[in-house]
């Protein structure tokens, strides 16, 4: 037995060893897992602290909350106003009266209190556990439009409705609304709410509304009247003015619910049903003097500012409007409207109305549209804008329209950047695929200057093609424009206000387009500014050399063919526009300091409207924006050059070219080579056909023609332009002169030789020298002496020697035999080189 208990306690002694290392990896694994859950615990405790402080960095204070509600300081007591840009003329008031908003209070020991009804039907539409949630709910915390609890709309509406959607902005509501809740208590929030709701045609609060719908105060409104209202806060156009009898079923909606509710007994349920409130007429609307600028300050105000937030009240906002400006602009514009129409004048008085041109002859436009629009280039802001005046009436409307071929610019200014110039030749001719002009002629041969000056159709084709329009598309998009869409008057105003400002476009990134503005700034009603928009910004968008070449063509009024109406009595870059159904025309111009774009449009399938009626209203309009300030032009910058060509075919001048003109070119780009346009031929004025060396002198009369390439030579006939003769005249060898010919080569030999010798005679009575001339062709303009003068008489000797090689054609060969007496005999042949 003895020697088994080693062996036992051996086996113990391991069986002990292996309960101990089961025990400490068991205690270690727990040691090691309680570590790691501490440190993620931890870790997760400070993530959410960083995300917590994230989320509260910059919370605002909802201190700002009986600010802007509590009398007698409440900033949202007051409606929101737009002005002028002296913040001196009212231009329209978010509200249907003009007087400030009364608060009424909820305690029911206040005379004005808000009646029971309608706070228990506010919160059945808007917020069914409103008496028992902390102020907010978890539910819709991902939808972004959703506010499920009345001190959430509260929130969003007035404290943190400039932050853009987000879970942070849901949680932040959320800790606000529990906020508002605990801090200021549920009878105070319902009572915020209720003054500040959204009923519809700008009435804000429940006072606003029963006055504005019911005609009474809204401590008076009966259960029928209350439940109508709290329907309508939800929906605000579904109100009893816009749809009466929608409003009224709603209502009779909410009393079955509230009734379900036990929130009214069945008595007071039954007597609102019977019961059919009244409404009140819709007040006269107060004229608002600008209503189509009135619309786009709110769309561009709406990219910072929710439109909801600015009807609210307490805002004033300052505009760029120029009042005086804006009146002429409007009354010159209706007087328009009506004369292009066809109807009496409006009564309105304007001084501007005697600027207005006579329209041109029968015109009578009876279902037309007239808009115009007047820039600062300098600052990029709008100064007057009138909507679409149909039959003499203003409407709020300012749509895109058709642009036609006031975008042309773009065409030439494309070829302006690829080494084109105003100088540049184009022809104006019928073409297989090419449109017609809108006046229905072809202009022949032109500079690029004339051909956009007047806006010739023709011309503007071709040089898309030749440019791509991929091109001209990319140079246009960088001004703002897409060809591909329709346009308006902001659009066009700021892209040629660029040319004005020699490439610098001055405006502000608003609703993700660079443009022109109608907001100089916003303030509160203690003065703060929630935004300024004062300074401009401004965008390179062209060198300065290339805006200079646009505005030098379309101020130019030598080359356009009707210029009268577009005559301001000072420089004006000018383009004209239409389309080519006849039912769009613009005049966009520009000054140093306005920019002033006119519409007008017209309907039916007789409609046909050209630009020369629109003009009318530019003239008018841009003297009157203009006044009497200084007569301004521009200064070429450095790069541009002025230089004398041939016009048209913008090539140095010639003794043959009929017409010089000074043009301007980007410094590099001036013409090297001479005209080739005008040439000057000899004709036999018997025959009208070209003179050869044959033809008797005193028949030969010099003339300078045109040269027109053989796709034009139709167009020139048409048009009554003489060509040159293609033949030439008749060829008869003169009598042979015993002291002065040439007998070998004979006449009309074709020569292999490398040098031909000239076999002849030159001499007889007072002989002084020979002379032998080359010259090609059959009646050569330049001459080549062969050989020095000889003083030494040939009598059917070798005259010359003439080294023919590395030439070929039809030449002539003349013998000149000058006597002392200064007569000149010649003998002349014509000779093939093969």
């Amino acid at each position: 037995m003895q020697k088994f208990l080693p062996i036992l306690r051996a086996r113990r002694e391991r069986r002990l060893a292996k309960q101990r290392a089961a025990s400490s990896r068991t205690r270690n694994f727990v040691l090691s897992t309680g570590m790691l859950i501490s440190v993620a615990l931890g870790a997760l405790i400070l993530l959410i602290a960083f995300a917590y402080a994230d989320i509260t960095r910059d919370l605002p204070s909802v201190e700002i909350l009986p600010r802007l509600f509590n009398p007698p300081e409440g900033l949202l007591l007051e409606p929101t106003r737009m002005y002028d840009r002296t913040g001196t003329q009212l231009l329209y008031t978010f509200s249907p009266t003009d007087m400030p908003r009364r608060y009424i209070p909820i305690n029911p020991q206040n005379p004005q209190h808000i009646p029971i009804d309608l706070i228990n039907s506010m919160i059945a539409v808007q917020d069914l556990q409103f008496q028992t949630h902390a102020g907010y709910t978890l539910q819709g915390y991902n939808n972004p439009d959703a506010h499920p609890t009345i001190a959430q709309k509260l929130i969003y509406d007035f404290i943190l409705y400039s932050e853009q959607p987000s879970l942070r902005r849901a949680i932040r509501e959320r800790i606000l609304a529990a906020q508002i809740t605990s801090q200021f208590g549920r009878e105070q929030v319902m009572e915020w709410y209720l003054n500040s709701a959204n009923f519809g045609n700008y009435a804000y609060g429940v006072e606003s509304a029963a006055q504005l719908y019911f005609g009474k105060p809204a401590s008076n409104l009966t259960l029928a009247e209350s439940v109508i209202l709290a329907t309508t806060s939800e929906t605000p156009a579904l109100n009893p003015l816009d749809a009466p009898q929608v409003a009224l079923q709603r209502g009779r909606e909410l009393i079955y619910i509230l009734q379900n509710l036990s929130m009214i007994s069945s008595e007071n349920a039954a007597n609102a049903l019977i019961e059919t409130p009244k409404v009140k007429s819709a007040p006269l609307t107060p004229p608002n003097f600008a209503p189509a600028f009135t619309n786009m300050v709110l769309s561009q105000l709406e990219s910072q500012l929710p439109r909801e937030r600015i009807e609210r009240g307490g805002l004033k906002i300052i505009t760029t409007l120029d009042y005086d400006l804006q009146k002429e602009s409007k009354c010159v514009t209706e007087i328009y409207a009506a004369r292009i129409a066809g109807l009496d004048e409006p009564k309105a008085e304007c001084k501007s109305a005697r600027l207005l041109p006579a329209l041109p002859p029968s015109v009578a436009l009876t279902d037309s549209s007239a808009s115009a629009l007047i820039l600062d280039p300098n600052t990029g802001q709008i100064l007057a804008l009138v909507g679409e005046t149909n039959r003499g009436l203003e409407t709020p409307l300012v749509s895109e329209h058709q642009a036609g071929s006031s975008l042309d610019a773009f065409v030439y200014l494309t070829g302006f950047t690829r080494g084109l110039s105003p100088a540049s030749l184009t022809w104006d001719i019928p073409s297989e695929g090419i449109i017609q002009n809108f006046d229905g002629k072809f202009h022949g041969p032109m500079r690029l200057r004339a051909a956009l000056a007047n806006n010739y159709q023709v011309p503007v084709e071709i040089l898309t093609k030749q440019m791509g329009i991929e091109n001209v598309t990319s140079i246009a998009s960088s001004f703002g424009i897409n060809l591909n869409k329709n346009v308006n008057m902001k659009k066009l105003a700021g892209a040629y206000g660029v040319f004005a400002k020699q490439g610098i476009y001055f405006g502000r990134e608003v609703n993700d387009e660079f443009s022109p503005i109608t907001v100089l700034r916003v303030e509160d009603l203690n003065h703060s500014t929630l935004l300024d928009w004062a300074l401009p910004q401004s965008k390179p968008v062209l060198p300065a050399t290339l805006a200079y070449l646009m505005t030098h063509v379309l101020n130019d009024e030598s080359v356009r063919d009707d210029s009268n109406t577009l005559d301001v009595g000072r420089p004006a870059g000018v383009k004209v526009g239409q389309t080519a159904d006849g039912l769009d025309a613009w005049v966009v111009g520009y000054t140093p300091a306005h920019v002033v774009v006119t519409w007008t449009g017209a309907h039916g399938e007789s409609a046909n409207i050209s630009p020369r009626v629109p003009s009318v209203l530019w003239n008018a309009l841009m003297q009157a924006a203009s006044g009497n300030s200084p007569a301004d032009g521009w200064t070429a910058p450095q790069g541009v050059s002025t230089i004398t060509v041939c016009d048209p075919s913008g090539m140095l001048p010639t003794r043959e070219c009929p017409r010089l003109v000074n043009e301007i070119f980007l410094n590099g780009n001036e013409p090297v080579q001479a005209d080739n346009l005008y040439r000057q031929f000899d004709i036999n004025r018997e025959t009208n056909l070209l003179a050869t060396v044959f033809t008797p002198p005193e028949l030969i009369e010099t003339r300078v023609y045109l040269i027109v390439p053989e796709n034009a030579r139709s167009w020139a006939l048409n048009a009554g332009l003489e060509i040159p003769p293609a033949s030439y005249d008749a060829i008869q060898a003169p009598p042979t002169n015993p002291t002065a010919n040439i007998t070998a080569p004979a006449l009309f030999t074709e020569i292999n030789d490398d040098v031909v010798k000239i076999i002849g005679t030159a001499s007889g009575e007072n002989f002084q020298y020979y002379r032998v001339q080359v010259g090609k062709g059959l009646n050569p303009q330049e001459w080549i002496q062969v050989g020095a003068d000889s003083t030494a008489p040939v009598e059917s000797g070798v005259l010359a020697e003439w080294d023919t090689k590395n030439l070929s054609g039809l030449y002539a060969v003349r013998l000149l035999v000058v006597r002392e007496d200064q007569r000149v005999d010649t003998a002349v042949i014509q000779v093939t080189i093969k």
